[in-house]
């Protein structure tokens, strides 16, 4: 295969719908997940879509952090992390003036009804349950990212 038809099977044409319209131009999502495994999984799933992402291990200064970026469209937050709980960080970053209204969604492996439902009284803006389906994700992402409300338990659960 000649590079030219390399580039030419990533090439949107018109009425193409392998990739759809909406991605808001240059986004940076903030992963705040302590498996480095499951970062690896988001990182290139989000790279695919041509989203570049930023990684955190804690919640733990995660407000400090996320203040250094330029830009910040979405925060997707695990909730059993060392040091801070997806919740506490999710509740300062909530208190900062500047990434209030950023979506923040919690990405765990404890999905149940239960779990979303504390999530969702808690403030977050959607859920994502583990183990994540790499053939949904993105359009979940997508979706979140246009601020359509995603609250879904793990794929095998459904």
């Amino acid at each position: 295969m000649s590079a030219a038809d390399n580039t030419s099977s990533t090439t949107t044409q018109p009425g193409d719908k392998s990739r759809k319209p909406g991605l808001p131009k240059d986004a940076t999502v903030l992963v705040v997940e302590d498996n480095v495994s499951n970062f690896v999984l988001i990182a290139r799933l989000l790279g695919f879509m041509g989203i570049h992402c930023e990684w955190k291990t804690s919640g733990y200064e995660v407000v400090e952090y996320a203040d250094t970026l330029p830009r910040l469209d979405l925060i997707l937050m695990d909730i059993r992390l060392p040091y801070e709980d997806g919740y506490g960080a999710m509740k300062k970053i909530r208190a900062s003036e500047r990434l209030k209204s950023v979506p923040i969604v919690a990405v765990t492996a404890e999905a149940s009804t239960e779990q979303m439902n504390k999530a969702r009284s808690s403030g977050f803006n959607g859920f994502l349950g583990k183990p994540l389906d790499p053939d949904k994700f993105p359009d979940q992402i997508r979706r979140i990212l246009n601020g359509e409300p995603v609250w879904e338990i793990s794929y095998e659960e459904r």
